[in-house]
């Protein structure tokens, strides 16, 4: 649900939260990056967008009241700024096998083919809501309705990197080794996060993804 006007509030002692709705949507993500735009020009403040909102840390010398005025002047510009449409990024990706080992049972779970998951899960074209959980891990959707897909009971205590995997309406690429709970279907060789690159994450918020079958 989309707010008529963005809630701000405080969080923590040097961070703001700027909130356009309360589920994940293609219209709050363009808030989210518009007013990412407008809020671009402000000097010492770092900026992370998330699925429907926008977190603002600032320097703790600087007060709350000041930096929500600063952002509120800010946000007016919002509305007008168009976002532009980045190009569409490749992720080659080799799917089942020791690649993709809960393949099968998301075949399974929705009464269909292994050819048929990879099939929707290729022929869509995904956003980048946001990193987290790991540097470098992206989350993007929305994933189609016919592979909504619950997590797995179980974590798994290693996921290689590269890994693809997807819970709900979302599917992710883990950019390192690291515990995980995502039903994975497939895995890239392309590196997600080298920290001696500029920028360390291959992926942005609001970048498109495809990814492509035995590439």
């Amino acid at each position: 649900m989309r707010n008529p006007v963005p809630r701000i509030m405080p969080l923590g002692d040097a961070a703001l939260l700027i909130a356009f709705a309360s589920s994940i949507s293609d219209e709050a993500y363009a808030q989210v990056q518009a007013a990412h735009a407008a809020l671009s020009c402000l000097a010492d403040v770092e900026l992370i967008p998330a699925y429907t909102s926008l977190l603002v840390c600032y320097r703790p010398e600087v007060s709350y009241r000041t930096i929500r005025r600063r952002v509120a002047a800010a946000l007016h510009n919002a509305t007008s700024v168009t976002a532009v449409e980045r190009p569409i990024i490749t992720i080659p990706t080799r799917y089942g096998g020791e690649f993709g080992p809960d393949l099968p049972a998301v075949a399974a779970l929705h009464s269909s083919s292994e050819d048929e998951v990879i099939r929707l899960h290729t022929n869509s074209i995904y956003t980048v809501y946001m990193l987290g959980f790991a540097p470098g891990f992206a989350y993007l959707g929305n994933l189609p309705p016919e592979l909504d897909t619950p997590r797995l009971a179980t974590p798994r205590l290693r996921v290689p990197p590269g890994s693809v995997g997807i819970a709900g309406r979302q599917t992710g690429i883990y950019a390192l080794s690291t515990p995980g709970g995502w039903q994975i279907i497939g895995r890239t060789a392309l590196p997600l996060w080298d920290a001696t690159r500029e920028p360390p994450a291959l992926l942005r918020p609001g970048d498109r993804v495809r990814f492509a079958n035995g590439e």
